[in-house]
C-alpha cells in the first residue's frame, strides 16, 4: 500500500486511531446468521520501496491461487492505491471465483485525485458485479489519517505526529472527516450498486447510516474471549452487517498486546529492530485463530486477516537484529535471494499463522 519514508499504513494503524473520537451509542442488534460468511485475507497493492518489491502482475496471479488453493480463503481484500493494480488484481481474484472486496487506499493526494481514483475503481467493481462476480466495494480507508486538509500535516508521517502531540481540534477534525464521508459515499453509490462500505479506525465516529456493511479495522488484545464479544457488540448497534476489514499481529512475543503498534519496534535509520524481541510465529499464529473464533462465534458478516504479504520487511533467520519480519503482520515471510542487496529478488514462505488460518479457511468451508 502507500509508503511514507518507508513506513506502510500497517504501521500506524489503532495507535493514532486512539486519539479519535468514541463511536455514538445506539441499540444493539444480534447477527443474523451462523458463523463467518466471508473468510479471508487483505492483499496490498503498491509501488513498493524498491523497484524490487514492487507490484508485479505475475507474481500477483500466483498469490491469488495461492489464497484460494493454500489458504482456502474465500475472500481477498484488494487494497492499496492505483487503478491499473487494483482492478487487475480484482479481476483475478473474481476469475478465481473469490469473494473481492475491493477498497482503493490513495494517500497524501489532493481530494479531486483521491474521489477520481474511488470512482474508476467503483466503476470497475460494478462491471465486475454486473458480470456475476462477488464483489463488495469499500470506499475506502481511515480517512483521517490518509486524507489532507482533515488532520493538520501534508503527509501521513505529518498527521499522525499532530495526533500523538494533540495539535488537532476534535471538533474540525470530525467535521471535515464527516463532509469527506459523505462525499466519499455519495460518490461510491453513483458508480456501485452493490454492497457499499468504509474500513474506520475502532475509535472512528461515523455515519454508517451511508454504507451497507459496517467495516472495522481491529487490533485489540484481551485475555478473555467474552471481552472481545462484549467490545465487537458495540458495531452491531447499527443493525447492519459487520466486517472485520483487517485484524493480526506482529511476529514475535508480546505483538498482540501491542495490536496496531506493533510495528514501532524498528530504528528506520539502522534498518534494525529495537530491544531484544523474541521472535515467535507461533503468537501471531494463535491471535489470529483466537480472534478468527470469536468473529465466527458472532457469525460476523466477514474477517480479512492483514495482511498476505509484506515485502519490504524481510526476514533474517542469521541476523535477529536484521529480521524486519518480525515487525511485520503478514501471514507469510519474504526470503530476499541476497539479504543484503536491496535489488535483490525474493519469494515468500508460509509462517505459522498461514498454516493456522488454512486449517480453520478448509474447515469452515461451505
Amino acid at each position: 500500500m502507500e509508503k511514507t519514508k518507508g513506513i506502510s499504513r500497517a504501521r500506524f494503524l489503532a495507535g493514532a486511531a486512539a486519539v479519535s473520537v468514541a463511536a455514538a451509542s445506539r441499540p444493539a442488534a444480534a447477527a443474523a446468521h451462523h458463523g463467518l460468511r466471508h473468510r479471508g485475507v487483505v492483499y496490498t497493492v503498491g509501488e513498493g520501496e524498491t523497484p524490487g518489491t514492487a507490484w508485479s502482475a505475475t507474481r500477483m496471479r500466483r498469490d491469488i491461487r495461492a489464497v484460494r488453493d493454500e489458504l482456502h480463503a474465500d475472500t481477498v481484500d484488494v487494497t492499496g492505491d492505483g487503478v491499473e493494480r487494483l482492478t487487475a488484481t480484482a479481476a483475478e481474484a473474481a476469475e478465481r471465483g473469490l469473494h473481492v472486496w475491493l477498497q482503493p487506499t490513495l494517500a497524501d493526494a489532493p481530494e479531486r485525485d483521491i474521489l477520481e481514483h474511488l470512482a474508476e475503481c467503483g466503476r470497475f467493481a460494478e462491471r465486475l458485479r454486473r458480470q456475476g462476480a462477488s464483489v463488495d466495494f469499500s470506499v475506502g480507508c481511515e480517512f483521517w489519517l490518509f486524507v489532507p486538509g482533515i488532520v493538520p500535516g501534508a503527509t501521513v508521517l505529518e498527521r499522525v505526529e499532530n495526533l500523538r502531540k494533540g495539535n488537532v481540534d476534535p471538533v474540525r477534525m470530525q467535521r471535515r472527516l464527516d463532509r469527506f464521508t459523505a462525499r466519499a459515499a455519495a460518490l461510491g453509490r453513483s458508480v456501485f450498486r452493490g454492497r457499499l462500505s468504509y474500513a474506520a479506525a475502532q475509535d472512528d465516529r461515523v455515519d454508517w447510516r451511508l454504507f451497507d456493511v459496517v467495516g472495522i479495522d481491529y487490533y485489540s488484545f484481551f485475555p478473555h474471549r467474552a471481552d472481545y464479544v462484549r467490545e465487537l457488540r458495540r458495531y452491531l448497534r447499527w443493525g447492519k452487517p459487520l466486517a472485520i476489514t483487517e485484524f493480526g499481529c506482529c511476529t514475535y512475543k508480546g505483538a498482540p498486546q501491542a495490536g496496531g503498534m506493533g510495528w514501532d519496534v524498528v530504528d528506520y535509520d539502522k534498518g534494525e529492530i529495537k530491544g531484544h524481541l523474541v521472535r515467535s510465529e507461533h503468537t501471531q499464529a494463535a491471535y489470529l485463530t483466537d480472534l478468527l473464533g470469536v468473529f465466527e462465534a458472532m457469525g460476523l458478516y466477514a474477517a480479512m486477516a492483514f495482511e498476505f504479504v509484506t515485502p519490504d520487511a524481510p526476514h533474517r533467520a542469521d541476523d535477529p537484529r536484521k529480521d524486519l519480519d518480525m515487525a511485520s503482520y503478514s501471514i507469510t515471510k519474504t526470503i530476499k535471494d541476497r539479504p543484503d542487496d536491496p535489488r535483490s529478488g525474493w519469494h515468500w514462505e508460509p509462517k505459522e499463522a498461514f498454516h493456522a488460518l488454512a486449517r480453520r479457511y478448509a474447515g469452515c468451508a461451505h
